[in-house]
């Protein structure tokens, strides 16, 4: 007796399990929300609890378990409820915000799992409970997600189709989850019932397929070998991007390929492919991009180059492939995400590239600038986003497009300082800091900059055409020329080729040379007419010389492209202090009032 009493004091507690449907919701972009207006949120977030969630909850047998600052566990004894639950609280706080600014908008992600859970008064345990939090992770803000055990459950049984989103794979989760998004009315796209919504790539990911050798002559194997892996080592220097290694790709070597499935296999977006062909003395690169979705060829270009120095051509033509793919990458991504219905921050962050790639113009500017700061109303600390911001209000006040730019460029150096702060090791965080430095007479500071780009970064022409920048402010513009000519040699189609001619025109005209001004004003022009900055330099220099209907001609594009630009913005911008410089500065004034320029 005494034995049996002793063996049922040693006894465990036994811990209580249940079968639960387990719902985890917290406030997408909460951060933001609080950084914007911490009283204001809170409130909002209270009363949306109360009017939105807790009824709903309380309505169909469910309990919320614990707040979570941002958000909830709840537990309810049946999926069907749960879901009932989510979607009736999700409708109702979708009309409660209706009214607010998107920026301003309240959206809860919700994920739903159904697992054995371990039960406490005031809190639940388990895997059961770690799925749904993962599963609210991944949910759209507005938007349900639920794992396969809960989907098996409700199935039929809500009056709601979900849509098919394939395994997933979670942090300390052993097994990847099958995942089913719900389909709501306006928060959600409608696809047809039933559809799978595959998984889509990685941004910006991309397999360099080995270049095809056409020649007949196996013993240029080597270089267009060379060709290839080169390419694939700069292309990873691309910010953001995936490049698939050369041991997977020579995998396809010689075989016959399907691009769209190297995509699927693979898992990559696009798919570089190319061919390499000697003839006489000279070589032929052929490539195209594809995109490995639809099939469809992107981009297409052909190079043709004497046979020389081998490896110094296979250098160049590297250098030329990979300045031009990535801006036609930022393109193709900038338009996939114009057809984004809930944009993430790298999707504002590739629209805000587009858009200063295509134009320097004060509005194009400012609305690049516009979708960098979304992109860090999403991710405080995105340094992509950060580095666009650096360098569009570089441009609004170097490029004379402001009436306050030492406030420009304060900002400008303050965002290149928080990149570098999150990534010192990016490239064009350096240059961003280096083009302030230049423009705010620290020119020896800026060039360093530059030279630590172009060390993270081979390919990074803008830097080479920014030394010669600083040598014109230090009083050597006759070198302007030679930095350029290397900046247009590694990227000859590059979107910024027409801001690097007309300063070597603005170069010319501090050296007296107007004649040749006028011509590398011409080239700026023709690769760009939309760029303000060369029609009001050619307007000064033609009219210098005497070509007085040239030059009024030459104001009146200037000003329909920036109808606000004024002279006194010159004046407002003290680049350097060196006697040259300043000469040719007094130099482009006097052209100016010479042609109608308004002061």
């Amino acid at each position: 007796m005494g034995w049996n009493i002793a063996m049922e004091q040693e006894r465990p507690v036994r811990l209580e399990r249940r079968l639960s449907a387990i719902m985890a919701a917290d406030v997408a972009g909460y951060s933001r929300l609080m950084h914007h207006d911490e009283e204001a949120t809170h409130s909002k977030l209270t009363s949306l609890l109360a009017e939105g969630v807790a009824p709903a909850i309380s309505e169909h047998g469910g309990r919320i378990v614990k707040n979570t600052g941002d958000g909830f566990l709840a537990e309810f004894p049946s999926a069907v409820e749960a879901v009932r639950a989510a979607v009736q609280f999700q409708t109702r706080i979708r009309e409660l915000t209706a009214a607010d600014a998107e920026e301003r908008r309240i959206a809860f992600r919700v994920g739903i799992n159904v697992g054995d859970v371990i039960v406490e008064p005031h809190d639940v345990f388990g895997d059961g409970v770690n799925i749904a939090a993962r599963l609210e992770s991944i949910a759209d803000p507005g938007g349900i997600c639920i794992s396969s055990s809960a989907y098996d459950h409700i199935r039929g049984k809500v009056g709601i189709e979900f849509a098919n989103c394939g395994e997933q794979t979670f942090k300390n989760i052993d097994l990847p989850i099958q995942t089913y998004a719900a389909l709501l009315d306006g928060l959600y796209p409608q696809r047809p019932v039933g559809a799978k919504v595959p998984r889509s790539p990685p941004r910006l990911s991309i397999v360099v397929l080995p270049f095809a050798n056409l020649s007949g002559d196996p013993l240029q194997d080597y270089f267009v070998d060379g060709v290839t892996e080169s390419l694939t080592t700069d292309l990873s220097r691309i910010s953001g991007s995936l490049v698939i290694g050369r041991h997977t790709a020579y995998t396809y070597k010689g075989k016959p390929i399907d691009l769209k499935q190297i995509g699927r296999d693979l898992d990559v977006r696009y798919v570089l492919e190319g061919s390499v062909q000697r003839s006489g003395d000279r070589f032929r690169v052929n490539v195209q991009l594809v995109d490995t979705e639809t099939g469809s060829h992107l981009w297409a270009d052909r190079f043709d180059k004497p046979l020389a120095d081998l490896f110094e051509m296979q250098d160049e033509i590297v250098s030329r492939l990979a300045n031009a793919l990535n801006a036609q990458l930022i393109a193709a991504e900038a338009r996939r995400a114009e057809r984004s219905l809930q944009p993430s921050a790298l999707d504002f962050y590739f629209q805000g590239m587009a858009l200063w790639n295509k134009s320097w113009t004060s509005p194009h500017l400012r609305q690049a600038r516009s979708f960098f700061e979304r992109a860090l109303g999403l991710e405080p600390d995105n340094v992509e986003a950060l580095v666009g911001i650096a360098l569009v209000d570089a441009a609004m006040a170097g490029v004379v497009f402001a009436d306050d730019p030492c406030r420009y460029f304060a900002a400008s150096e303050a965002a290149s300082m928080k990149a570098l702060s999150l990534d010192p090791q990016h490239a064009l965080a350096h240059m961003a800091l280096g083009v302030v430095q230049v423009c705010t007479q620290r020119a020896e500071k800026g060039v360093a900059e530059c030279e630590r780009a172009l060390a993270l970064n081979r390919n990074l022409a803008e830097a080479h055409a920014l030394f010669g920048v600083a040598k014109m402010l230090l009083g050597h513009p006759e070198e302007m020329e030679g930095y350029v000519r290397d900046a247009l040699r590694l990227s000859p189609r590059d979107d910024g080729a027409h801001r690097w001619l007309c300063c070597v025109g603005l170069a010319k005209l501090c050296l007296g040379a107007e004649a040749e001004a006028i011509e590398w004003l011409r080239r700026s022009i023709k690769a760009n007419p939309n760029y303000p900055v060369a029609h009001f330099v050619s307007a000064a220099v033609l009219a210098l010389i005497g070509k007085m209907d040239d030059a009024v001609a030459a104001k009146r594009d200037g000003l329909a492209l920036d109808p606000a630009f004024a002279i006194r913005r010159l004046k407002n911008v003290w680049l350097s202090d060196d006697p040259t410089f300043r000469a040719g500065s007094r130099r482009l004034v006097k052209g100016l009032h010479m042609a109608g320029v308004p002061e």
